[in-house]
């Protein structure tokens, strides 16, 4: 059996608005496994985000415990958990978040200044990353010479640069066509088949869902369903 990368309990999560307290989780649990291709649904304002940025070790739950490879997140300093977010996990936006003045090379190497790694080291996983997303003959182009679909996955390939064991997509595919849509999900879907990577994904779209192996739906802070194979939302 796969080893739980993800396992969170009874999570809650509440934000303090002036007088006004947000329930943004309301008792949540579920587990990842190693491998897995998980895609979480819901309606704005369901809690998915929440629990999004809980996961990518960006917020903390209010109650309740995440363990992220076993390892207990709130008892993690920031430094931790910043090497946390930048070795093990690789993370992907609907908005790109590319530096336009910056070579599509250059972004990908990004995250590896941040870890410290020898110039040499970040050209060599630059390049192996491009060209594991089809664009090894773009890493001297700027992000605005490129297409939306272009530049996601560039995005990818700089979620890939330092090896991640997780990726956390957050409505990946919202700003494409549907077309670039299918190429994008089909790169995410070889990742997690060839490469064992494991994948959590929002999306509100059926479609997109359909390339996960498991939904997780959200409503009112709470999940109301689990379970499934993508491709049964698509029938």
């Amino acid at each position: 059996m796969s080893p739980t990368v993800i396992r969170i309990e009874d999570a809650h999560k509440v934000y303090n608005t002036g007088e006004v307290e947000v329930h943004a989780l309301r008792g949540v649990s579920f587990e990842v496994k190693k491998g897995e291709f998980v895609a979480v649904m819901g309606p704005s304002g369901s809690g998915k985000s929440t629990m999004m940025n809980i996961i990518g070790c960006l917020d903390r739950v209010t109650n309740g415990s995440y363990l992220l490879d076993g390892i207990d997140v709130a008892t993690l300093s920031k430094d931790q958990l910043a090497d946390i977010r930048n070795q093990k996990i690789g993370f992907v936006f609907q908005s790109f978040n590319l530096i336009s003045r910056t070579s599509v090379l250059d972004n990908v190497m990004l995250p590896m200044v941040y870890a410290g790694l020898p110039v040499p080291e970040r050209q060599r996983r630059a390049r192996l990353a491009l060209a594991s997303v089809g664009l090894a003959e773009k890493e001297r182009s700027l992000p605005n010479q490129l297409s939306g679909g272009q530049q996601q996955r560039v995005a990818l390939a700089r979620a890939l640069a330092n090896e991640p064991s997780l990726i956390l997509a957050d409505e990946p595919t919202g700003a494409l066509d549907t077309r670039t849509s299918e190429e994008v999900m089909n790169i995410f879907q070889g990742l997690n088949r060839e490469n064992g990577i494991t994948i959590v994904l929002i999306t509100h779209e059926p479609d997109i869902a359909a390339y996960a192996d498991r939904i997780v739906r959200f409503r009112d802070g709470r999940i109301c369903e689990e379970g499934g194979r993508g491709e049964e939302l698509a029938s």
